[in-house]
């Protein structure tokens, strides 16, 4: 994401249960209409036919829900406790998908995630786990393998700033950055397209930002992390086309955060004057774009591209 000064440049970025549902199904109706038969006067006219209907409706309703659930794609996204990564993991979960939302620190808010979706009726995990380190990368897909067998989608999220400009910034600061931003990108990558491979299908969505495309003072590791990514996005897509694997980079431009939330009104409103559309982004506004290359089947034929999702700042 970019930012407007070199000091707030980082704070403006920032199963069987089918069949056995079924089956109970099923016995519940042998018995409701085995009574029946025997002169019960749930079949005398006017009486018990709507209620074998109704029966019969609330079955075929939990059978299809169960197999829904079954069906529903499981999604990883990583840095998903807070910000952007956790809109996308909200609106993934809502929309039926199961979420495993990965958080290094912050396992409070990753819980709160997880109890979000849950109360709107899908499934989530949480996985505490540094993603620039390749254990607990395999720790994480492990983890998603043993609760649903599978991996449909991953979200490359996470990510940090550390800005300062280039002539003050220390080698620490460059490392923390391309090691969250990049390196995590390539270790979740490359464990997750082992599973993908094997069933010819998968959408990896990687969050890149603006300042990838055009740079930004002060952010030369974070521009010079998400440049990476985007250059790492493309070649992918052309190395696993041929499997099915469909991999996007979005770029989101200035969104609304707890942290540009902490910026003063006057460098809001200069802020504000560099984008077109004279505001900034919502973190939901960029979740709908994951959610539509994650879930829908028009953006099946879209792969290697990035899109910018910034209020008309790159043009």
């Amino acid at each position: 994401m970019a930012t407007a000064t070199a000091a707030a440049a980082a704070a403006a970025v920032s199963s069987p249960a089918a069949p056995r549902a079924a089956a109970t199904a099923r016995r519940g109706f042998v018995t409701f209409g085995g009574g029946a038969s025997r002169s019960s006067p749930a079949l005398r006219p006017g009486r018990g036919l709507s209620g074998v209907r109704t029966h019969v409706a609330a079955v075929e309703q939990a059978v299809a829900k169960d197999a829904t659930k079954l069906d529903a794609p499981v999604v990883i996204v990583t840095g998903a406790s807070r910000g952007i990564g956790k809109a996308i993991a909200l609106a993934l979960g809502k929309a039926g998908c199961k979420v495993l939302v990965n958080y290094a620190r912050s396992s409070k808010e990753a819980e709160d995630v997880a109890k979000e979706i849950e109360a709107a009726g899908g499934e989530a995990i949480t996985f505490g786990g540094d993603v620039s380190k390749e254990a607990d990368v395999d720790s994480m897909m492990k983890a998603a393998l043993d609760k649903w067998g599978t991996i449909d989608v991953l979200v490359n999220n996470a990510g940090i700033t550390r800005d300062t400009l280039l002539m003050r910034m220390k080698k620490s600061q460059w490392q923390d950055v391309i090691d969250l931003n990049l390196t995590a990108v390539f270790l979740c990558t490359q464990a997750v397209t082992k599973v993908m491979m094997k069933k010819k299908k998968g959408i990896i969505i990687n969050i890149a930002s603006v300042v990838g495309v055009t740079g930004n003072v002060g952010q030369a590791n974070y521009s010079a992390a998400k440049a990476g990514v985007i250059g790492f996005t493309k070649t992918v897509a052309r190395e696993y086309a041929s499997r099915n694997i469909i991999v996007n980079a979005v770029a989101p431009g200035y969104i609304a955060s707890d942290m540009t939330a902490e910026l003063g009104e006057d460098l809001m409103k200069k802020l504000v004057t560099t984008i077109p559309l004279g505001r900034l982004g919502e973190p939901e506004e960029v979740a709908g774009l994951v959610e539509f290359l994650a879930l829908n089947p028009a953006a099946n034929y879209i792969t290697g591209q990035v899109l910018t999702i910034d209020g008309g700042m790159v043009m």
